[in-house]
């Protein structure tokens, strides 16, 4: 049971990306999927989450408008769509699932990680 990310990488400022976070031995089913941020020496930051359940979705006020959290077709994959992007959004980008669906952006609730991947916006 893991979640498996892609998708970082380097971009301009004002450029975007997007990230996938794929479930691996087991469904998505009754999990809020979450992403979340860290930089060094800072507390990792919840950005979006989206509830399995139904689709509801939750944003920090830093990406509000920015980015956008979704699912594929089949609730295997959450993607995060990163449009509009700043050097202050550089980070290691993590996904997250609970099994609770609490559509929180508290990592405390969180107990399933992915590895992260680096976002780095620079011109």
């Amino acid at each position: 049971v893991q979640l498996v990310e892609s998708g970082g990488g380097l971009v301009q400022p004002g450029g975007s990306l997007r990230l996938s976070c794929a479930a691996s031995g087991f469904s998505f089913d009754d999990y809020a999927l979450a992403w979340f941020r860290q930089v060094p020496e800072k507390e990792r930051e919840g950005i979006a989450v989206i509830s399995s359940s139904d689709s509801t979705t939750e944003y920090a006020d830093s990406v509000k408008g920015r980015f956008t959290i979704s699912f594929d077709d089949t609730k295997t994959t959450v993607y995060l769509q990163l449009n509009s992007l700043k050097p202050e959004d550089t980070a290691v980008d993590y996904c997250a699932a609970d099994d609770a669906d609490l559509l929180s952006l508290d990592p405390t609730d969180y107990g399933l990680w992915g590895q992260g991947t680096q976002v780095t916006v620079s011109p």
